[in-house]
């Protein structure tokens, strides 16, 4: 028997029906966008920030070959985009999730209109995607301070040091190993003569 989704996966909407369901989502709207690719909790406190901030806060994700010109590093993003729509999605802050293909979220800002635009601490305000437009229409735009000094490029680094760590003693008691081996073999022939 197929399970049902769960109830999360229906904050995940197409952009190519932008029209449609962005007349639905409850006003005043926050719109903010990223990569998202492994979630930490600066993701989380920022997320429910921007939420705080509007009546429903929208996500929209870089695509997958949108976050690869962003150059962020080989390898990168490490989920695909369908694991990242559902892990945004997954959160409580998060009313509405899309995504979008281009390098910026520019066009689908034109489309849902929002009422307020948020980006990270690291971005301030005037070079923010969209924020002209949000303002000129009466709008805000917000640059959250970081709260929690996280970063994905940051905790890829701690994983691969530890990974590359592990590496480095494994030959060595795989070589340990081996040369026990030939030890114990050495002595069994040696007792056999």
């Amino acid at each position: 028997m197929a399970l049902a989704p769960p109830e999360f996966e229906r904050k995940i909407l197409a952009p190519a029906q932008v029209a449609r369901w962005a007349g639905r989502l409850p006003r005043p709207l926050v719109f903010t966008n990223g990569v998202f690719d492994i979630l930490h909790r600066g993701h989380a406190t920022y997320l429910a920030r921007a939420r705080a901030l509007g009546a429903c806060l929208l996500v929209a994700l870089n695509g997958d070959a949108s976050v690869r010109r962003l150059g962020k590093g080989p390898g990168r993003p490490v989920n695909a985009l369908e694991d990242r729509l559902a892990l945004v999605a997954a959160l409580q802050a998060v009313d509405a999730v899309t995504w979008f293909e281009e390098d910026t979220p520019a066009a689908l800002i034109a489309a849902v209109r929002p009422e307020v635009l948020v980006k990270g601490g690291d971005w301030p305000v005037e070079r923010i995607v969209g924020a002209r437009e949000v303002l000129a229409r009466g709008g805000a735009v917000h640059s959250i301070a970081f709260e929690h000094q996280r970063s994905t490029t940051a905790l890829l680094r701690r994983v691969g040091a530890s990974a590359r760590a592990a590496a480095r003693k494994i030959p060595r008691r795989a070589s340990g190993a081996r040369s026990k081996g030939r030890a114990a073999r050495s002595r069994a022939r040696g007792k056999g003569r």
